[in-house]
C-alpha cells in the first residue's frame, strides 16, 4: 500500500452567518476527517455543503469557530499560502479558457517558482495520471476538449503542487452519466495511488457512497444528521431525515459498496490483430474458454469475439467493437451491472488503467446481491433457501 500523503482536517464549532440573514448558513459544525480519507458532503439545497467546503480553504471566512488542517489553525495562516497547499476542483474544470492545458496545469507551480524543466515534467506526470496523452493534450485549449477531458485537466491542475488536501465541489455534475462514471473511477484510481485527504460536495447519494470512506449528511443550517461510513448509513440511517434522503433501493445501492476488484476476475485469453486464428483458438480451448479478447499493443480491449468468430478468418480481425462492455477494477458492481445491461451482455471485461486483466459475469454480481440480502435479512434468506428446489 502506498504512503498516505494527506493530512487531517478538523472543524470545531464552525459557524457562518451572512449579513442580513436571520439563520446561519452553517451552525456550529464540528467534524474530524482523518489523513488520507475521502469524505463526501451531501444534503438538500441550502444545507451549507459548498459553504462548508469553501471555509476549509477560506474562500469563505468562518464567522466563528476553528478550522485545523494538519493540526494547524487555518484561520491564522496566510490565505494565499494556505490555498497553495490545497487543490480545488470545481464543476466543468474551471480552466482558464485562453490558456493551454500545459499552462493551466502549471499555474500553481509557476506561482511557487518552479523551473521550466521541473514544471514540464510535472505536467507530463499528471496528464498521464488522469489518463490523458501529454503530447496530444498539453498544447490544446479547453474549447478543443470534451467536458470529461476538461474535468481531468481540472483534477491534474489541482494536484500540480502535490497538495495534501483536495477539495471538490460537484466536480462531475456537468458531464453525461457515462463520462461521470469514468471520472469517478479515475478519481478512485488516483486516490488508491496517492492517498490524499479529499472532501467532495455532491448532490448524488450514489456518488457519495461510491467515492467516500465516510459520508456527511447535512440538513438546513449545516446541521449534522449523520456522519458515518456508507455501510453504516445504508444499514442504519440515524433518523427519518437520513432514511428519506438516502431513499429506497438499498439492496441495489449496496452494490455501490463493492468494487469490481473485490470479486476475483475470471482469466481471459488475449489476442492481437494479425495473430494466426488457429493458434489463438487453441490457446482459448486449452484454457476452457470459447471466446478471446482482442487487444491493442497496450493491452487495451478492442473486441470480444467467440472462438468460432475468430476462426472465420485466417488471422485475428482488427475490428473494434464500439459497444464493448468494459469496467475498471475500481468501478462499483452497480456500474458494472449498468454496463452489462446497456450492452445486452452477460459480463464485462475488467481493466486496470485501461489494460485488460480479466472478466466479470452477471452471475457473480447476482451472487453478491444474494449475499447482501442474506446479511440484511437472514431469516428471509433462510426461508428462500429452504423453499428452493
Amino acid at each position: 500500500m502506498s504512503e498516505t500523503t494527506g493530512v487531517s482536517i478538523e472543524l470545531e464549532k464552525v459557524v457562518k452567518r451572512y449579513r442580513g440573514q436571520d439563520r446561519p448558513a452553517v451552525k456550529e459544525l464540528s467534524i474530524a476527517i482523518e489523513a488520507g480519507e475521502t469524505v463526501a458532503i451531501v444534503g438538500p439545497s441550502g444545507c451549507g455543503k459548498t459553504t462548508t467546503l469553501k471555509m476549509i480553504n477560506r474562500l469563505i471566512e468562518p464567522t466563528s469557530g476553528t478550522v485545523l488542517i494538519g493540526g494547524t489553525d487555518a484561520t491564522a495562516a496566510d490565505a494565499d499560502d494556505l490555498r497553495q497547499g490545497i487543490g480545488y476542483v470545481v464543476q466543468a474544470g474551471g480552466l482558464f479558457p485562453h490558456w493551454t492545458v500545459e499552462r493551466n496545469v502549471a499555474a500553481v507551480p509557476g506561482l511557487l517558482g518552479w523551473d521550466k524543466e521541473r514544471t514540464r515534467d510535472r505536467v507530463t506526470e499528471l496528464l498521464e495520471l488522469v489518463g490523458l496523452d501529454p503530447e496530444q493534450f498539453r498544447g490544446r485549449y479547453p474549447k478543443e476538449m470534451s467536458g470529461g477531458q476538461q474535468q481531468r485537466v481540472g483534477v491534474a491542475r489541482a494536484l500540480a503542487a502535490d497538495p495534501p488536501v483536495l477539495l471538490m465541489d460537484e466536480p462531475f455534475g456537468a458531464v453525461d452519466p457515462i463520462t461521470r462514471v469514468r471520472l469517478q473511477d479515475q478519481l478512485l484510481a488516483i486516490q488508491e495511488e496517492l492517498h490524499k485527504t479529499i472532501v467532495i460536495v455532491t448532490h448524488d447519494v450514489d456518488e457519495a457512497i461510491k467515492l467516500a470512506d465516510r459520508v456527511l449528511i447535512l440538513s438546513e443550517g449545516g446541521q449534522v444528521e449523520q456522519y458515518g461510513t456508507p455501510e453504516e448509513i445504508l444499514a442504519a440511517p440515524a433518523n427519518e431525515f437520513v432514511e428519506e434522503f438516502v431513499g429506497s433501493g438499498a439492496t441495489l445501492r449496496h452494490l455501490s459498496l463493492t468494487t469490481v476488484s473485490d470479486i476475483p476476475s475470471a482469466p481471459v485469453v488475449l489476442a492481437r490483430p494479425g495473430d494466426p486464428s488457429d493458434e489463438v483458438a487453441a490457446r482459448a480451448r486449452e484454457s476452457g474458454l470459447n471466446w478471446v479478447v482482442v487487444v491493442d499493443a497496450d493491452d487495451r480491449p478492442r473486441a470480444w469475439p467467440s472462438v468460432s468468430e475468430v476462426l472465420s478468418k485466417p488471422v485475428v480481425s482488427d475490428y473494434v467493437d464500439q459497444r464493448l462492455p468494459v469496467a475498471e477494477r475500481t468501478a462499483t458492481l452497480a456500474d458494472a451491472l449498468d454496463v452489462m445491461l446497456a450492452a445486452s451482455q452477460g459480463g464485462v471485461l475488467v481493466t486496470q488503467r485501461g489494460k485488460v486483466i480479466g472478466s466479470l459475469t452477471i452471475e457473480q454480481v447476482a451472487n453478491r446481491i444474494r449475499e447482501r440480502q442474506a446479511l440484511a435479512n437472514p431469516e428471509q434468506a433462510a426461508d428462500t433457501y429452504r423453499a428452493a428446489p
